[in-house]
């Protein structure tokens, strides 16, 4: 096969990319051409996204992939986190400038939620997960604080979906992000337009949903002429990050129906755990166990929960540096190798952790609170977060399985926390189970083979996943120490 090129905007919380996928002889290798910084701005008191900014980097790293590549680049996709959204006036003007889920406007507002449509029903109509921050959950807060700007809003689009406006002028939402807002008929698959009615949201400014792998259309010609591309196609990727992470998991057992012997790990700032389904799960044990049913490639469904993950230790780092003690991440991976075992667990997602002014203070006073033993230093914060964890995957899988009814012999744990080779065998110390660790770059190796596949490149998912495993280096983690895990995850059990 001819060189071919595909180009991933990957954007994250904490940083974005422009980054080419080269496709050649069933093998893809991927090379960033632009890395800019991302995170909240405060404004008034609120977090925002800047994301005039951040489309201003993407023309930046667009040029340098024109320089680099020229008419060898085929398309471009771009993948964000989930939940945040864009709206937009009649005459395409930005309506409000868009809020960081960890804004603190949606405090409270999931307990009035339920005042006026219950839990059970919701949950019954979108099968997602229960976060305060939730698509649905902002836009009530909106709704509440500021209705008159609602109002105005003609068009809501996810985040990725407004950067593919602003590329080629589509007005559409991606299945695989529209799956995170709760406002999406998890049967159906098509907007909860009953639901949106309940808690007067307009239903007539969410707009058509596709599929990952749809052509939005060509490159809007001032964007062209900008960054010096021809005209290529815009293509929607799997466009919530994990989606497009789930669909570069190198398993060699994608299940055409029922479900492989697998679960995921896409580990990040979050930890997203789950397997892959063909139909949303909505019973009342999955409402019980608080899941999700977010959207994947060729209409599956990723049944998953959100856990905290790396932010624990990212937010700790940025501690430590304020305090004026730098580490690189595998300075502070050597700290918690060093400290003594099992001092101290917490619960990974309780709520002190979610935005704290300082995350070594929480997770102190947690284990305070809970008659533990106070971790005083980087070492003992570091442990405490990464076996902690580690027990976590261990109950949320456990909780999978007896949902799906079918055991779990493999994790895969993908993303950037694949480097974290102190927490992958952790993770299979406390589950018992294999894991294979990689590949690190899983959301852009599956945002460019899904536009790989919409060109014609590639057939199959099986495909996709085989290209993955050719072109990626893995490393697998054994279970050990299976009596003194079984005793912390007892003692982890019990911790409220």
């Amino acid at each position: 096969m001819t060189e071919r090129i595909y180009l991933a905007v990957d954007l994250g919380a904490e940083s974005g990319r422009v980054i080419a996928g080269r496709l050649a002889d069933g093998r893809v290798e991927l090379e960033e051409l632009h890395r800019f910084p991302n995170g909240p701005v405060e404004v008034a008191g609120t977090l925002r996204w800047d994301v005039l900014r951040l489309w201003s980097e993407i023309q930046d790293g667009l040029a340098k992939a024109a320089d680099r590549f020229g008419d060898q680049i085929i398309s471009v996709g771009v993948d964000t986190w989930g939940v945040d959204y864009v709206l937009l006036s009649a005459t395409d003007e930005i309506v409000g400038q868009p809020h960081h889920y960890r804004d603190a406007r949606t405090q409270g507002v999931m307990e009035q939620a339920f005042d006026r449509v219950s839990r059970e029903e919701i949950f019954a109509q979108t099968g997602l997960q229960f976060m305060p921050f939730n698509t649905l959950f902002q836009l009530v807060a909106a709704q509440l604080a500021d209705p008159h700007l609602l109002a105005l809003a003609d068009r809501f689009l996810m985040m990725p979906d407004f950067f593919h406006w602003l590329l080629c002028g589509s007005r559409v939402v991606e299945f695989t992000n529209a799956t995170t807002t709760q406002l999406l008929h998890a049967t159906d698959r098509t907007w909860a337009t009953d639901l949106l009615r309940k808690f007067d949201l307009p239903p007539h400014i969410f707009p058509e949903i596709v599929q990952p792998g749809t052509k939005l259309g060509a490159l809007r010609p001032e964007v062209a002429s900008k960054t010096g591309l021809a005209r290529i196609d815009v293509v929607a990727p799997a466009t919530h990050d994990t989606g497009s992470a789930v669909a570069a998991v190198p398993t060699a057992r994608t299940a055409r129906t029922g479900r492989a012997d697998w679960a995921y790990i896409s580990s990040g700032t979050w930890s997203l755990i789950g397997v892959e389904v063909q139909d949303a799960i909505l019973t009342s044990e999955a409402l019980a166990q608080n899941v999700t049913n977010e959207g994947g490639i060729d209409g599956t469904y990723r049944l998953l929960k959100n856990v905290m993950g790396l932010w624990l230790v990212q937010e700790c780092r940025r501690s430590f540096e304020r305090q004026g003690r730098t580490y690189d991440y595998s300075g502070l991976t050597a700290a918690a190798a060093e400290a003594e075992p099992f001092r101290s667990l917490i619960d990974p997602d309780d709520e002190s952790f979610l935005n704290p002014d300082d995350m070594p203070s929480a997770l102190q006073e947690r284990c305070r609170a809970t008659g533990q033993p106070v971790p005083e230093t980087d070492g003992r914060l570091l442990r405490c977060a990464l076996e902690s964890l580690a027990l976590k995957y261990r109950r949320v899988l456990e909780g999978i399985e007896t949902l799906t009814g079918e055991p779990i012999e493999t994790i895969h744990v993908v993303g950037g926390g694949a480097n974290n080779r102190l927490l992958n065998q952790f993770t299979a110390n406390a589950c018992g189970r294999s894991v294979i660790a990689g590949p690190t770059e899983a959301t852009a190796l599956g945002n460019v083979l899904i536009q790989a596949r919409a060109a014609g490149d590639i057939g199959t998912l099986a495909d996709i996943r085989q290209v993955v495993r050719a072109s990626s280096e893995l490393e697998t983690f054994e279970p050990t120490d299976g009596d003194v895990w079984r005793a912390a995850y007892a003692r982890f059990q019990g911790i409220k």
